[in-house]
């Protein structure tokens, strides 16, 4: 793509996670500076359906880089996912003039960014989901937040289980990736973790609270990813009717996962893709996402991107228990 007054239009899509605000003003801030117009489509593909576009300047995102969620705002488009929804999109974006799109979402994102990409549409994906549950980066926007998020929630559990001797069931986000719950499971020093790429049985998680106070721990913590196996509240009640010396109580984290301030990792990162996404789109790369690989962001497919699934390295699910110990 040549180095002229291109319009470009920018959105976020999916849930929201923090940092997608710091990647809009890196790619606003960079097509600014090499003399194109950008427009800000709200409400994710739905506004694109919609043609909800508005001009976006510098100012307009001045102050955006601390605030979590999206200033775009964000939601899922049944319609989107047709033929006739894409289409209407495109013909949306022909009318208004816009060039070349760059996407800020997660799995489902991307998979709409690959279905414009086939039809002809310059876009650059720009990964962002707390889950980290999207092939071809090491890291997506959102997901050190998240994970600092749930390590000060734990932080806080920990000091109320060990006062009045407890066992904590604590559920993290992870429909279908572990990769939150694992990572808590390390860093917050958890008896357990349940994830949905490793099945367990109640009575394991009964055994291991049991075990962690025969050993004299003043607490135990398990962590459980909302897509593994067990329910949260079904495996509370059967440790306590187990009667293993620890009363239980759950913590249901939620959506605070999702909010809050994004950490100086999430912020350089979502810098440093946005920048990269609009140059790479003036260079004429396309049809493409931008993945941390290593030190360095790079590009990758984004027919790539959706199809493969990221799987979670099963040697820190090792990890997390011989550190319970």
């Amino acid at each position: 793509m040549e180095n002229k007054k291109i319009k470009l239009g920018v959105l976020t899509s999916g849930g929201d996670a923090p940092g997608m605000n710091a990647a809009i003003r890196a790619v606003v801030r960079t097509a600014l500076a090499n003399e194109m117009e950008v427009i800000g489509v709200r409400h994710g593909y739905e506004g694109l359906i919609n043609g909800e576009f508005h001009p976006l300047g510098a100012r307009d995102v001045g102050g955006i880089l601390q605030r979590g969620g999206t200033i775009l705002l964000t939601s899922r488009s049944e319609r989107f996912t047709k033929p006739e929804g894409q289409r209407e999109a495109i013909r949306r974006m022909n009318e208004a003039e816009i060039d070349a799109l760059v996407v800020i979402g997660g799995e489902g994102s991307m998979n709409g960014a690959n279905a414009l990409s086939k039809q002809g549409v310059k876009v650059i994906g720009i990964p962002g989901s707390i889950d980290n549950d999207i092939w071809g980066t090491n890291l997506a926007i959102g997901t050190d937040t998240a994970m600092n998020t749930i390590m000060d929630s734990v932080d806080k559990l920990r000091d109320t289980a060990s006062s009045h001797q407890r066992a904590f069931l604590v559920e993290t986000m992870g429909r279908n990736s572990g990769y939150l719950a694992m990572m808590a499971g390390i860093v917050c020093g958890a008896e357990m973790v349940l994830i949905p790429e490793a099945p367990c049985l109640v009575e394991e998680v009964v055994a291991a609270v049991e075990d962690a106070y025969k050993r004299g721990k003043t607490h135990a913590i398990i962590i459980n990813a909302e897509g593994s196996a067990l329910r949260t509240t079904d495996l509370a009640a059967k440790i306590d009717e187990s009667n293993v010396g620890f009363s239980t109580r759950i913590t249901i984290l939620g959506h605070i996962q999702r909010g809050g301030s994004p950490t100086a990792y999430d912020r350089l990162l979502a810098s440093r893709m946005g920048v990269k996404a609009v140059e790479a789109l003036l260079e004429g790369t396309h049809g493409m996402m931008t993945g941390l690989k290593g030190k360095g962001v790079d590009f990758v497919p984004l027919a790539d991107v959706i199809s493969n699934k990221r799987k979670v390295n099963m040697e820190y699910h090792h990890m997390a228990k011989v550190l319970a110990r």
